[in-house]
């Protein structure tokens, strides 16, 4: 792990070894990699109380595994909208939480270049 004071953060060759040893044994529904707009993740993040991102993973119909992304709030709860428009949310009425899925997956929009995919 890196000496410095950004949590979770690995060095490059940590990264490669992970990644590599993902990929080597890869279920044939799991994506490579999944990118997701900068914009979008800003706004997750924007709504209120929000402190992290936590990613669950779910599986399309045509069995495709993908990461939805949630704000989590600073006591580990999802910060969520309400499941109907009728339903009051976590947040209060003038914000409304985002949760993120529909990312570019690789195999498909790989980036160019990366030595996380060899």
């Amino acid at each position: 792990m890196q000496n410095n004071s950004i949590q979770h953060s690995i060095s490059l060759t940590e990264a490669i070894r992970l990644t590599s040893h993902f990929q080597a044994d890869r279920p044939a529904d799991m994506p490579i990699c999944e990118t997701f707009e900068k914009t979008s993740v800003l706004a997750m993040l924007a709504v209120e109380g929000a402190a992290q991102f936590r990613i669950y993973y779910g599986k399309k119909e045509n069995g495709d595994v993908c990461a939805v992304l949630v704000a989590v709030d600073a006591a580990g709860y999802d910060i969520l909208p309400p499941v109907s428009k009728t339903e009051p949310n976590n947040l209060g009425e003038e914000e409304e939480a985002i949760v993120l899925e529909n990312s570019y997956k690789c195999p498909h929009t790989c980036p160019p270049e990366s030595p996380l995919i060899p």
